[in-house]
C-alpha cells in the first residue's frame, strides 16, 4: 500500500508512480544518458582504485543518487566499483523521485552509500558512513551482528541467513544474486517515517529476473525478465553528523526467494526443493566464484 502524496507528509512531497515497471517522471533514461550497462566484471581489476566516478553517481542521469566520498588511500575490496548498470534499473524503474534535499533524498544517499562500504571496502577501518565501535545491523529482531562480521560474511549473508546454504562465503553470495539480477538489483526509499536519531523508513528492492538462480542442491531457475519487488522497514538509529550507529531492519526474505522459485524455469532434469529449509537441501557442489567475479556492483 502506498498512499498519495499530500501534505500530511512531514518530510516533503514526492512523486509516486506504481510499480509497473513503466518508468519514473525522469522519462527514458537509457535512451537520454548516454551511459551504458555496467562493465563486465571481467574487465575489474583490484588494481583500479581511487574515487568513484561520475558514472557511479548517477551525473549522467541528471541526478546525484551516490555521493560517496572515500579515504585517499581506500583498499577496493574487488577494485574500484562500478554502479552504472543499478542506476539505470534505478531510474527506470523507481516508483518515486523525491525532491532535492527532502529528508528521503538524504536517507536514500546515505543507505547508497553505505551499501558502497559494506559491499565494496574489506577493512571496516575505512569505512566512513558507520560508527564501527558502536554499528550493529539485526534482520526481523534476530541476534544482531557488527561491523567486523558483515565485512567478513558480507550484507547478503547477514541479511538472509539460513534461506542461503551454510557456509556460503561473501564472494559466493554476490556472484549468486549478481546471476539472478543480470540487469542490476536497485534500491530506494519509499517514505520517511520518522527522522533523526532514530529514522524510519519504508524501503524497496527491485530487478528484472533475467538471470540464473541456483538453489541450496544446486539447481539452476531460469528468470522471464519478470521485475521482481521486495519491500521492508528500516529503524536506523545515527548520529548528530548522520553516521550510522544500528540498523533494525524488518522484511520477508520469502518475498524474495520464492519467486525464484516459482517464476524461474527449472533446468532440464533439475529437481526442485520441496521444503527449503530442510537440512538435507542444504548439501550442494561447492566452487568459489574469483573475488573479481563477485564484484558485479549488482546492489543499490
Amino acid at each position: 500500500d502506498h498512499p498519495a502524496r499530500g501534505p500530511s507528509h512531514p518530510f516533503g512531497d514526492a512523486v509516486r508512480p506504481d510499480f509497473s515497471g513503466t518508468r519514473a517522471a525522469t522519462g527514458d533514461c537509457s535512451s537520454r544518458s548516454g551511459v551504458s550497462a555496467m562493465a563486465l566484471f571481467t574487465e575489474l581489476s583490484v588494481n583500479d582504485q581511487g574515487p568513484l566516478s561520475e558514472e557511479s553517481s548517477g551525473k549522467p542521469f541528471g541526478e546525484i543518487i551516490r555521493d560517496y566520498e572515500a579515504l585517499p588511500d581506500v583498499k577496493w575490496r574487488f577494485g574500484k566499483p562500478n554502479y552504472a548498470r543499478v542506476n539505470k534499473m534505478y531510474f527506470e524503474n523507481r516508483s518515486m523521485v523525491h525532491p532535492e534535499g527532502s529528508l528521503e533524498s538524504v536517507v536514500s544517499k546515505l543507505v547508497k552509500n553505505w551499501e558502497v562500504e559494506s559491499h565494496h571496502i574489506a577493512d571496516p577501518g575505512q569505512w566512513n558512513t558507520m560508527d564501527v565501535g558502536k554499528f550493529q545491523a539485526a534482520v526481523n529482531g534476530g541476534v544482531p551482528g557488527d561491523a567486523q562480521l558483515m565485512a567478513d560474511i558480507g550484507p547478503y549473508c547477514l541479511l538472509l541467513g539460513d534461506k542461503l546454504r551454510d557456509g556460503m562465503t561473501f564472494e559466493e553470495s554476490n556472484k549468486l544474486f549478481g546471476g539472478v539480477f543480470s540487469e542490476g538489483y536497485a534500491w530506494e526509499v519509499l517514505q520517511v517515517l520518522s527522522g533523526p536519531p532514530d529514522v524510519t523508513f519504508k524501503w524497496r528492492h527491485f530487478g528484472k529476473f533475467t538471470g540464473t538462480y541456483v538453489d541450496k542442491c544446486g539447481n539452476k531457475y531460469y528468470g522471464n525478465g519478470e521485475m521482481l519487488n521486495l519491500i521492508g522497514l528500516c529503524i536506523a538509529k545515527v548520529s548528530e553528523k548522520l553516521i550510522i550507529e544500528t540498523l533494525d531492519i524488518y522484511y520477508n526474505p520469502d518475498d524474495l526467494m520464492k519467486p525464484l522459485v516459482e517464476q524461474g524455469k527449472l533446468g532440464e532434469g533439475e529437481v526442485p526443493i520441496r521444503d527449503p529449509d530442510e537440512s538435507d537441501a542444504r548439501k550442494i557442489n561447492g566452487g568459489c566464484c574469483s573475488k573479481q567475479e563477485a564484484n558485479n556492483c549488482s546492489m543499490m
